[in-house]
């Protein structure tokens, strides 16, 4: 299994929105240039967050994007659908008249995976990586 470059963008993005504060926005400049990415690229990628209503844009000079949902409700399978799309990552080739035990087999597997991915939420991402900067800190002022 794979998942697209832009899948891996949108969940880092993800994550560095939901430590914002809540009023704040951010430009796509500054999430371009904090992941090396062109702003066109990234761009793309925030439209569809947007469209999947995980961010919200504001217009303007002050403008620029923050998290639209609950930051504590946002999973790893929301972002995943929003930018892969709701298809199966298997589909049988043959033909068969009663069903694809191998396929049956696949979706089962690839539904327990969604299960999973909807029962992990960014915000808990979010606060561990915050948890290792305090402790970065105060490890640097011992």
């Amino acid at each position: 299994m794979k998942y697209s470059k832009a899948t891996n963008y949108a969940l880092h993005t993800m994550v560095y929105l939901i430590t914002l504060p809540k009023s704040r926005t951010i430009g796509v400049q500054s999430l371009a240039e904090m992941q090396d990415l062109s702003p066109t690229y990234l761009s793309k990628i925030l439209t569809k967050l947007a469209k999947g209503g995980l961010i919200e844009s504001t217009p303007g000079v002050k403008g620029g994007y923050k998290v639209s949902k609950a930051k504590d409700e946002i999973s790893f399978l929301d972002v995943i659908k929003t930018i892969e799309g709701e298809s199966n990552l298997f589909n049988c080739s043959m033909d068969h008249n009663e069903g694809c035990m191998i396929e049956n087999v696949m979706i089962e597997a690839e539904q327990n995976m969604k299960d999973d991915l909807a029962n992990k939420f960014l915000i808990d991402i979010a606060n561990k990586m915050e948890e290792k900067c305090i402790n970065n800190i105060k490890g640097k002022a011992n």
